[in-house]
């Protein structure tokens, strides 16, 4: 099992009088997580996937649920998403149930939170897991087999399974693609058509690193730029994909209101246009070295609480910065090069006017970045 970062943030809170919630996507190990830290513990496990274990956690009273958890100080809940009210549920257990420790993951974002928010107010610590990171990749099988692997990794992802099964790695990729992106977030939202889901899908994956354009898409997929927005935002929550905004604060010439989006995985993104060609036949290495970067910066920056916000930055003269953080109004801007000896622009005025500092990120120094 590869270790993963947030287990002793996790540890640290248990017995403090909180639920603990885990949301991500599926297959990220969130269920294996909380199974190695309760593996010394007898715990109560209720799997939101079963029928049963539904019927009786949806609008259970409080004898009711007395009845269910018995004399186990441990309760996990697992895809609660599942399970009607399960929020209301939650904060019995918490109010009522003061020596029990709740633990409780979820798939879905915007199933879950929907759910949580308001009954779980001041009752809950949330931890989000994401696919493993370059990070605890590097702990669990070192630094030489780490680089040795960064072109698979920029191919296949960096799911668990995936990493684990190196030889089956397509297969693995392309369950999880048909079922969790499909059959899952159709399931559990309000998108009921299948094909154009799957076209804006591929849309937003071939225009990883470029801004995209609601007008454009719903023109290319022939649905209005409402339900465009709609879709991306249910995409977002499902943890498919992220936007980063445009920054733009003192310039006027600053693009201010476009973003790009990214996906969280590279493997996941490359399932959906079908392509594992290796790096050196693809004209979308560049946008496959920038996802990466990218998506493990921000896996670097959750796990270790960084308020760090993230952006990207143009001018209509076509200037651009590939990545700018804005921490606590210290600017640093990130040029994104997979080729060592690219050239690179700095970008004077932008330095000039935010007082930034500009550093190049390749695949020899990467590492500091992540």
């Amino acid at each position: 099992m590869i270790k993963r970062l947030i287990e002793t943030a996790i540890v640290s809170k248990i017995g403090k009088g909180k639920a603990i919630i885990i949301v991500g996507p599926r297959q990220v190990g969130k269920t294996t997580l909380v199974k190695t830290i309760l593996k010394n513990e007898v715990y109560l496990f209720l799997d939101g996937d079963d029928p049963t274990v539904r019927n009786l956690l949806t609008n259970p009273n409080t004898e009711q649920l007395k009845s269910i958890i018995g004399k186990n100080k441990f309760v996990f809940i697992d895809e609660a998403q599942r399970i009607e009210n399960i929020g209301l549920t939650l904060k019995i257990i918490t109010d009522q149930f003061k020596d029990v420790q709740l633990l409780v993951s979820g798939s879905s974002a915007f199933e879950l939170n929907n759910k949580l928010n308001e009954p779980l107010t001041g009752r809950k610590w949330e931890f989000q897991l994401y696919p493993v990171s370059w990070k605890e990749l590097e702990d669990n099988i070192g630094f030489l087999k780490a680089e040795q692997q960064l072109e698979i990794r920029l191919l296949y992802g960096m799911y668990p399974d995936v990493i684990n099964n190196s030889s089956e790695a397509f297969d693995v990729l392309k369950e999880l693609t048909n079922s969790y992106l499909y059959k899952d977030i159709l399931g559990l939202s309000s998108i009921r058509k299948p094909e154009v889901l799957e076209k804006l899908l591929q849309a937003l994956a071939l225009q990883v690193g470029s801004e995209v354009s609601y007008n454009e898409l719903s023109q290319l997929l022939n649905i209005n730029k409402n339900t465009v927005s709609t879709y991306i935002d249910i995409l977002e929550k499902a943890f498919v994909i992220f936007k980063l905004k445009s920054f733009s604060r003192n310039l006027r010439n600053e693009i201010k209101t476009n973003q790009k989006i990214y996906f969280y995985d590279n493997g996941i993104r490359n399932m959906i246009i079908g392509n594992f060609n290796s790096l050196e036949l693809r004209q979308d290495k560049g946008a496959l070295w920038e996802n990466f970067l990218i998506s493990e910066r921000l896996k670097k920056n959750s796990y270790e609480n960084s308020t760090a916000k993230p952006f990207f930055w143009r001018t209509v003269q076509q200037q651009e910065i590939d990545y700018v953080e804005d921490l606590n109004g210290n600017i640093i801007a990130y040029e994104i090069k997979w080729n060592v000896n690219a050239k690179v622009k700095t970008h004077k005025i932008f330095n000039e006017t935010y007082n930034a500092q500009t550093e190049i990120i390749n695949k020899e120094n990467f590492r500091k970045f992540l």
